[in-house]
């Protein structure tokens, strides 16, 4: 055997490859997972090398101005009137004059009743008032007679009291005769059916050819009044003074409708009244504001998201109601500081909404977050960006 190593062992590899491969694999990773640009520069150009990540934010400043009063509920549109249309009379029903989701005016005729029974009872009526009415006269022309014989002494005294009584209760027959024609000529007249008051119809419940009667709850069709119409909403019993006083003041109360979204506008009206008294169960009062609802894009029975404006111009300092923040210390904004925030608590005030008064802890022209505060803290450090820039959380690249 020979003494020289046979040319077919492996060599073994040098230790300098197996570190230099384990320094590329760190170096790779270093590179895809870093985080991104946005951080601040170390001191050899790297991002993230030599101190903590700015948290892109979007400030406001806090301003003195003016803000509303706004209180706001959740309401129900009501028609303004609502009428359940009923025959006065029992009948067939033969003719409907109307059409589903019509719209009607007052006094329009929406059904007619089979008059034909209604006029004969007209008839008998006015018969028998004709033959009482010539028993009348009659009576009326044997009194002058009486009374003259009377005169003459040729007749009795009992006999003329006995005829002027009889000319009374001619009278009085009279008067129920002409009461019966009345009435007979009044339910002919609501065998045609008119509308009480204007708006749209329903869906009729009744077709015709049927037999329709008084007693029947469901009656023939609904009529809403939804030019004008209502909206009901309550308020707390601690926002209830504010508006009762300025309702006493005789100031008319604006009041706006919004979609479900809270942002599509539906109307603007005007507070109509209030209720006399709280319901115990919930601590709220009701109100009552009209609307024209002219394009009828309202409707009864519609939920609606309400904002009441219960004081106008109101001076105070106010910052973007979205800077507000809420912890176990109360509310509190981020004030921005030398590109550091500080945990401002503060005393807001009342609110329109959009922007809220702060009564205690900031002053005019100082800077307070409005985007960006999910990863903000105490002393963390920011960077302001403009409008067109996203103030959101900085992120690594994607992996590859």
């Amino acid at each position: 055997m020979s003494d020289f190593p046979s040319s077919t062992q492996p060599r073994r590899a040098p230790r300098w490859l197996g570190w230099g491969l384990v320094l590329l694999v760190v170096l790779v990773a270093a590179f895809y997972f870093w985080p991104s640009s946005k951080a601040p520069s170390g001191p050899f150009g790297a991002p993230g090398f030599g101190g903590p990540m700015a948290v892109p934010v979007r400030v406001a400043p806090v301003e003195a101005g003016t803000v509303d009063v706004v209180f706001k509920a959740v309401g129900t549109v009501a028609a303004y009137n609502t009428v359940v249309v009923r025959p006065r009379v029992d009948g067939q029903l033969i003719a409907v004059r109307f059409q589903d989701g019509q719209k009607v005016e007052q006094d329009d005729v929406l059904a007619v009743i089979d008059p034909r029974p209604f006029q004969a009872q007209l008839d008998e009526a006015l018969g028998q008032q004709l033959q009482n009415r010539a028993q009348l006269e009659n009576a009326r022309s044997d009194l002058k007679r009486y009374e003259l014989l009377f005169k003459q002494n040729s007749l009795a005294k009992q006999q003329l009291d006995a005829q002027v009584a009889l000319l009374r209760q001619y009278e009085g027959r009279q008067k129920s005769d002409q009461a019966a024609v009345d009435q007979a000529k009044l339910q002919l007249q609501y065998t045609e059916v008119r509308a009480p008051l204007s708006g749209r119809v329903g869906l009729r419940r009744v077709d015709q050819g049927n037999l329709v009667n008084s007693s029947n709850e469901e009656g023939l069709v609904v009529i809403t009044q939804n030019q004008p119409i209502s909206a009901t909403f309550s308020l707390p019993q601690s926002q209830v003074s504010v508006v009762l006083s300025e309702m006493r003041n005789g100031r008319e109360l604006a009041v706006h409708l919004y979609g479900a979204d809270d942002r599509q506008p539906l109307a603007e009206g005007v507070l109509e009244s209030a209720d006399n008294q709280i319901d115990v169960a919930t601590g709220t009062l009701r109100f009552k504001a009209r609307f024209k609802n002219e394009d009828e894009s309202l409707l009864p029975n519609q939920f609606v998201n309400v904002r009441l404006l219960a004081r106008q111009g109101i001076e105070a300092l106010t910052i973007p109601a979205i800077a507000m923040q809420q912890g176990s210390r109360g509310s509190f904004v981020y004030l921005v500081e030398e590109g550091k925030v500080k945990v401002q608590v503060v005393t807001p005030g009342i609110s329109d909404g959009d922007r809220i008064a702060i009564e205690q802890g900031l002053q005019p022209g100082q800077s307070v977050v409005v985007e960006g505060v999910d990863r903000l803290r105490e002393g963390a450090s920011v960077q302001v960006v403009s409008e067109g820039q996203e103030a959101a959380a900085p992120q690594g690249p994607a992996r590859r």
